[in-house]
């Protein structure tokens, strides 16, 4: 089993910044292949960010294209979004999903708790 741990967000003012991570852990090998990000506003349907692969290759939402930027830690096991130029429909829970594998699981997909980020003067 593969534990997702995000840190981060809180509150900003339109066209501030702030930055969410999450943490992959396991008690076996793992190797993660795509990292992504979503958002889940009350009354939206979740909605995808951004995305990140393990050989480095980006995508963006259209809405957040230019603004935000997702990396990967030097282990390739945190992902980061930085989120610039906020705005206040930028308001939403943030959950990092972590796909691969690990010894023992030929695939997983993981996701972590959800971590608030509130876009407000």
């Amino acid at each position: 089993q593969v534990k997702v741990v995000e840190s981060g967000g809180g509150q900003a003012q339109p066209g501030g910044s702030l930055g969410v991570s999450c943490t992959a852990s396991s008690s076996t090998i793992f190797r993660l292949q795509t990292m992504a990000w979503y958002r889940h506003a009350p009354g939206n349907q979740r909605e995808w960010v951004a995305t990140i692969t393990s050989g480095g290759l980006t995508n963006y939402a259209d809405s957040v294209k230019g603004r935000f930027t997702i990396s990967t830690g030097y282990a390739k096991e945190s992902v980061y979004l930085q989120m610039n130029s906020l705005k206040p429909e930028d308001t939403a829970a943030y959950y990092c999903n972590l796909q691969g594998s690990t010894a023992i699981m030929p695939t997983f997909n993981a996701w972590g708790q959800g971590i608030q980020v509130t876009v407000s003067s």
